[in-house]
């Protein structure tokens, strides 16, 4: 037998290989085919942003000017919006999340918990229109009402200061945690149903509790695939326009109160891309939107590292 690239070894024929080499040349194709896809749309923001570079710099990324009329642009204010209000998601998503997938995954009986798992998954379904209507009729009534009392009790942080909008980073924040929630849900109740049972059954003949048989066990087993859950999150969230842009309240402005209204970089250019008129108006929205792939893919990255990381001290512990 011969073996193949891959270290097995295959008793195929001459045709039979044949039908391989093109299978996998067909598959490398496919693959290449997307690389270049990527490529292809990073250049294209790239050329048609090109004025805007030139004018600007890579200040364009840090000043918050942002005047159209006096053709100034700055998209510090749009990366801010975009990054804490994804952040925010995060810190409330995450727990929820994971909390729930332990609860499906190890202590519901399993009829329940594929029950409750679809109605989960239906929720990533619904769309984010349906999801900023939402936002607009129930949330944003609910954030200001309590905006006040946070104000009140919690108004010597500069987190929670300002005059009660209802909009601003706290409700997006609110409206993108609820968008993601079952992504995180769904992959790491998976996650958590793929770590061997005997492993479990023997935390368990040991004498040890459940809460200990998740911590010990199916945590660490778990891990990469839970942290690659949130980053997979992470990255729908940053990309959010439509929902966010109805509740973020749409104002460039840096702000650290989580209270006040932001805006964020695919949200302003939902926003003003019909109505841009100059062409360097155009350009900076091509150059917002090259920006936010950067982030994507800096953010996926680092999310790659991480889930490696893991997985390594996961194979030497």
């Amino acid at each position: 037998m011969k073996p193949s690239s891959d270290g097995l070894e295959s008793g195929a024929g001459p045709r039979e290989q044949a039908g391989d080499r093109l299978f996998k040349l067909l598959l490398l194709g496919f693959g290449l085919f997307v690389v270049a896809l990527a490529l292809a749309l990073a250049c294209e923001l790239a050329a048609k942003s090109l004025k805007i570079w030139k004018e600007f710099g890579f200040s364009f990324l840090w000043t918050s000017v942002w005047d159209p009329v006096a053709e100034q642009f700055g998209a510090l204010p749009f990366i801010y919006g975009t990054l804490m209000s994804s952040a925010l998601a995060l810190a409330i998503a995450a727990p929820l999340g994971i909390g729930s997938a332990i609860f499906l995954a190890e202590l519901a009986p399993r009829k329940i918990s594929d029950i409750c798992c679809f109605f989960i998954e239906l929720l990533a379904a619904v769309p984010s229109v349906i999801l900023g209507l939402m936002g607009i009729f129930i949330l944003v009534p609910a954030v200001r009402s309590i905006e006040p009392t946070l104000t009140r009790f919690l108004g010597f942080l500069p987190f929670f200061r300002g005059e009660p909008y209802g909009v601003g980073l706290l409700t997006a924040g609110g409206i993108l945690a609820l968008m993601i929630l079952p992504y995180i849900t769904s992959i790491t109740r998976e996650v958590l149903l793929s770590v061997p049972r005997p492993l479990k059954e023997g935390m368990l003949a040991l004498g040890a509790t459940h809460w200990e048989t998740v911590r010990r066990v199916s945590l660490p087993y778990a891990r990469s695939g839970i942290a690659g859950a949130v980053f997979l999150s992470l990255g729908r969230a940053l990309g959010e326009t439509m929902a966010v842009t109805m509740v973020i309240g749409n104002v460039p402005r840096v702000s650290a109160s989580l209270l006040d209204p932001a805006y964020s970089m695919a949200s302003v250019i939902a926003n003003e891309l019909s109505e841009a008129v100059g062409d360097l108006h155009l350009e900076a929205l091509i150059a917002m939107g090259l920006a936010l792939l950067a982030i994507t893919i800096v953010m996926n990255g680092l999310a790659r590292l991480l889930i490696d990381q893991a997985v390594k001290k996961g194979e030497r512990a």
